[in-house]
């Protein structure tokens, strides 16, 4: 009889002794995806992809399928806790230098991007009227491409206007995606292990690290019950906190509602996208709001790795994370003085950041190269 312990294959993956729960968001990322992927096959089976019958499909869900309120209420509130975990997994990543992980961190990029696509296009499959005009104006950038443009968006849409073949099309790349996201995922998980997670320190792990159960499993049922938990408050008593009313009546395109705007996990990249008055210029800061982030671990200039040590661009940090919070309050308000502005300002503060880090990093080193 083997008294090995049965969690062995934990004991076998060592992490640093001095990672802090920021760590474990990781954990509760997957936690999200599995729980998206169940709770969407089971309303894929009651859904129809039809602009007279997805409206209906969604109700009759919601209204008559035993249990179908819960999941439809699960799977899109958790669509923005997924959101909410990932973009804390970023931060974190940015102020402790993960980034520096180059293989992980472009892996989780394209993730990102990934679950973007895959959430936009499940905002559009109730077809309320907010789902309709989001994917009008967000598709119809795709115009904005010289010579490409128009045939691009005739493709997208399978004809001249947003309708069935649309829909169609929306579905089956929300049902697909979600299994390319999960071998990504696999490939990232993988590669974190083979790189090794990194710390608050930004120091070498090897030369103390500690079994991951228990010490790093508990905390990670910590977060996941605290995860769990808020879902299912929120789901229980809270179930419309994040739903747009425009979107509980069916998609009208002959009545434009009076302020068009996405998912509030969009609207960062939404409030840059109308910060810019050029169409083109536009849709290419839309997209450079979240592509940017691959230039990271290409542009660290700093001897330390982790802002811990980094006093200068702590403050540098912070001011994104302002900056973040306040694109996405202005995206929710109509377009007009003083939003604009505030927009334009609060979106060159975002891109400022990954271009005065780096310089922010050589001003550090020349002062420790002076003090020693």
């Amino acid at each position: 009889m083997s008294n090995k312990h049965p969690l062995l294959m934990f004991n076998l993956l060592p992490v640093g002794s001095n990672i802090s729960s920021w760590w474990n968001f990781g954990s509760m990322l997957l936690t999200c995806l599995m729980l998206q992927t169940m709770t969407g096959f089971f309303l894929a089976i009651h859904y129809t992809a039809n602009v007279n019958l997805a409206f209906s499909s969604i109700i009759h869900i919601t209204r008559d399928v035993p249990f179908g309120w819960i999941m439809q209420n699960t799977h899109a509130i958790g669509a923005s806790m997924f959101f909410i975990c990932i973009y804390t997994h970023i931060a974190r990543g940015l102020y402790y230098g993960s980034y520096l992980n180059k293989e992980v961190w472009l892996t989780g990029t394209t993730l990102l991007i990934m679950l973007m696509a895959t959430a936009f296009f499940g905002y559009v499959l109730p077809w309320g009227q907010m789902s309709f005009w989001a994917a009008t104006v967000i598709t119809n950038l795709l115009t904005a491409i010289p010579y490409l443009g128009t045939t691009l968006t005739t493709w997208l849409w399978g004809g001249f206007s947003i309708n069935d073949p649309t829909l169609t099309r929306f579905f089956a790349l929300h049902f697909i995606l979600p299994f390319i996201i999960i071998s990504l995922s696999s490939i990232h998980i993988m590669l974190l292990h083979n790189e090794g997670s990194s710390n608050p320190l930004g120091t070498n792990s090897d030369i103390d690290k500690i079994p991951f159960h228990p010490y790093h499993s508990y905390k990670d049922m910590l977060m996941l019950s605290i995860l769990i938990t808020s879902m299912l408050m929120i789901t229980s008593f809270f179930p419309d906190l994040m739903n747009d009313p425009e979107n509980f009546s069916k998609a009208n395109p002959l009545v434009t509602p009076q302020h068009i705007k996405p998912e509030w996990y969009f609207l960062f990249a939404y409030g840059i996208l109308r910060s810019i008055p050029n169409k083109l210029g536009g849709t290419l800061a839309l997209l450079m709001s979240v592509t940017i982030l691959i230039s990271a671990p290409f542009t660290h200039t700093s001897y330390n790795r982790s802002m811990t040590f980094r006093p200068m661009a702590q403050p540098l940090f912070w001011t994104l994370i302002a900056t973040f919070i306040t694109i996405t309050w202005a995206a929710t308000k109509p377009v007009e003085p003083p939003f604009i502005l505030i927009s334009q300002v609060m979106s060159f503060l975002y891109f400022s950041f990954f271009i005065t880090n780096p310089i922010f990093g050589w001003v550090e080193n020349k002062i420790t190269h002076n003090n020693m």
